[in-house]
């Protein structure tokens, strides 16, 4: 039985009204542990309009709430944490922002020396991928399970799982031993709506 457990990411743009329409209705499809607000494309005035919108959501279901890249924002609207990829705050600077008591997680792509200096330097977890193409990103750097098991085996830190994850494929990167399945456009464009595609993941990652 394994323990993994679904990391929800937003689509890069949404109309909020009737996202979060789909985002109550993923969330009654099973467990999720956490939903990532992905606003590429958005300035800070539309993604803090949706993370006052969204957040509560989650929260109502116990789901922590992430802010991807700004940390200003996630300390703005009192998020439960900030992803920070490559290209954004450092772990120290992000932490100086958030505070102690948030979360914070890194993108490694397929680096161990990233993944094992974030761990070092107090990411809450790390990220790998991506395992699968994705629609989601361009750039991709593809990523091998192995790397997954080779994390377990040394760190305490979970690692996520990132990257073309859906119901058909999520239960291999589970039992090569991801601690969550980051998943976007597989529960976003499931032909049968978000939640049949919760309640799928989370059958295919607890087999």
């Amino acid at each position: 039985m394994s323990n993994t457990r679904l990391y929800l990411i937003t689509p890069p743009t949404f109309n909020l009204n009737k996202f979060a329409g789909s985002l109550t209705e993923a969330l009654e499809g099973g467990d999720v542990a956490s939903v990532q607000l992905r606003m590429k494309e958005s300035n800070d005035k539309n993604i803090i309009e949706a993370a006052k919108v969204l957040m509560p959501i989650c929260h109502a279901k116990d789901v922590a709430f992430i802010i991807n890249d700004n940390a200003d924002i996630a300390k703005l609207v009192d998020a439960d944490g900030v992803h920070v990829g490559q290209d954004d705050l450092t772990i120290e600077e992000a932490r100086n922002v958030v505070g102690e008591n948030k979360i914070i997680g890194v993108t490694c792509k397929d680096s161990k020396h990233i993944s094992m200096t974030a761990g070092e330097q107090g990411a809450d977890y790390v990220a790998f991928g991506a395992f699968f193409p994705t629609k989601t990103k361009s750039i991709i750097t593809t990523t091998s399970p192995e790397i997954l098991q080779w994390w377990q085996d040394i760190f305490e830190i979970p690692c996520v799982a990132i990257g073309g994850i859906n119901s058909t494929n999520a239960s291999s990167i589970a039992k090569a031993g991801a601690d969550f399945v980051a998943v976007c456009s597989g529960v976003w464009d499931h032909p049968n709506g978000p939640k049949k595609a919760v309640t799928e993941i989370n059958e295919a990652i607890n087999t």
